[in-house]
């Protein structure tokens, strides 16, 4: 049986020992074993976190309306984006700095993923390189996500180095052209960057090296060239000459920046407020999903992160008009607590708990998921 295709599903939903089931025990128990600091910066929002808060609460506003008497034995998980077959909506958001909660975590991530066949989509803030992880994880799919730079022929030999190594695709996040005002962080006076937790793809970039001057700190270099305010759509054109992948952008928000996205040439978009850590007081996510499927059309490559905990928010994702979706956080607490094994736990119980988020909903495919009627609560 493909490990996508579900059938007897109910058979093979499992307890794991003693490990958290639902992301709010996992964030329990990860707060009880992390120090204040590293918790802090993984579970804050920026400002007074209203858009963190609004990212869950906007799951709550949609109401799934079940199909029944469907004969749904057997349910297929499976998707396909730009030719490429996975066995479940799902992929890997990324995630940097991630050797503060773990001494291997980006070969442990990617171990998963591949295991799942979802995407991992590897953070340029990483412990370890593009190359490396290529290395030591050659099966599964890879994407690579990419923070501009303010020297562009950094960002342009990342996206080299990715396709070389046998990456399928390139994610430019747009919301992080300057850090958002995150108060945990100042509060604890932490950051994992200045820590060096994710410097391997600057290190070993040869652009990078190339643009460092006599004596300057690499890492002071590093967060000089994540500061880019000025990043503008004309460098996300020439991006497309430097190549032949294709590009999502991730932290798209209105319709009109979804429909600018393809005019430039873009391939697929990530609607996404980074998680409440960027911007406080915007849009949720999932608020803003079905505008911008309108914009891009049926067809369009669109792709969904921010606020996924459950199954169920899968489903709505899905239906109000996502490909699949990115999942975050939960995944960076399983790994504080049980290492790779912990990361397997939570991928694959969300998995288990979508196969039966769709057969419940009376839907047997992924298309069929798309299909499903969703009330709005009344305000």
């Amino acid at each position: 049986m493909s490990p996508s295709k579900e059938g007897s599903f109910l058979e093979h939903i499992t307890i794991q020992d003693s490990f958290p089931i639902g992301a709010a025990q996992l964030e329990a128990a990860a707060k009880q074993v992390l120090p204040e600091e590293i918790f802090g910066h993984i579970h804050s929002g920026a400002g007074g976190e209203e858009t963190l808060r609004k990212n869950r609460a906007a799951f709550e506003k949609y109401s799934i309306i079940p199909r029944f008497l469907r004969n749904v034995s057997e349910v297929d998980t499976s998707i396909r984006i730009l030719g490429k077959e996975y066995a479940y909506p799902l992929m890997v958001a990324p995630i940097g700095h991630l050797k503060m909660v773990h001494e291997e975590p980006d070969f442990s991530i990617a171990n998963v993923a591949a295991s799942m066949n979802i995407p991992y989509i590897q953070s340029t803030v990483t412990a370890r390189s593009i190359e490396e992880i290529s290395e030591a994880v050659p099966q599964g799919p890879k994407w690579f996500q990419l923070y501009w730079s303010n020297n562009d022929a950094i960002s342009y030999s990342m996206a080299e180095r990715a396709e070389k190594a046998g990456y399928e695709a390139i994610v430019v996040t747009v919301d992080t052209m300057i850090l958002g005002w995150r108060e945990d962080d100042m509060r604890y006076q932490y950051s994992p960057l200045k820590k060096g937790y994710g410097k391997a793809n600057y290190v070993q970039d040869p652009a990078f090296q190339k643009s460092l001057k006599d004596g300057q700190d690499e890492i002071d270099s590093i967060i000089e060239n994540l500061h880019h305010p000025s990043l503008h759509w004309d460098n996300i054109a020439e991006l497309r000459k430097h190549t032949k992948l294709p590009i999502f952008l991730k932290g798209i928000l209105h319709p009109e920046d979804a429909k600018q996205a393809i005019n430039v040439g873009i391939d697929g978009i990530i609607v996404s407020n980074h998680g409440g850590r960027q911007m406080d007081g915007v849009i949720s996510s999932l608020e803003a999903l079905s505008a911008v499927r309108k914009a891009v059309g049926p067809d369009f490559p669109l792709l969904f992160d921010s606020g996924v905990r459950r199954g169920a928010d899968v489903i709505k994702a899905l239906a109000l008009g996502a490909d699949a979706i990115l999942f975050g956080r939960p995944y960076t607490y399983a790994l504080a607590l049980q290492g790779e094994e912990g990361v397997q736990k939570v991928f694959a119980n969300l998995a288990q708990e979508v196969a039966v988020s769709m057969a419940l909903s009376g839907a047997k495919t992924i298309e069929e998921v798309k299909q499903l009627t969703l009330k709005v609560a009344d305000n």
